[in-house]
C-alpha cells in the first residue's frame, strides 16, 4: 500500500488515499521516514538485517 500511496500521492494526497484505504495517514508516514533513513528502523528490523548478512 505504501508504493500506491507513493504513486499517487501527488493527484490525490495521503491523507484522501488513506481515508479511503484501510491505513492512518502516521503510519504511512512512519514507513517513508523509515524507508528514507534506516536508523529509524525498529530495533528487531535492524538486528534481522545484520544477521541476514552473516546468514
Amino acid at each position: 500500500m505504501i508504493s500506491f500511496i507513493d504513486d499517487h500521492r501527488e493527484v490525490y494526497g495521503v491523507e484522501l488515499i488513506c481515508r479511503v484505504l484501510p491505513i492512518a495517514p502516521s503510519t504511512y508516514y512512519v514507513h517513508a521516514a523509515r524507508r528514507v533513513d534506516p536508523d529509524k528502523q525498529p530495533v528487531r528490523a535492524r538486528s534481522d538485517a545484520a544477521l541476514m548478512i552473516e546468514i
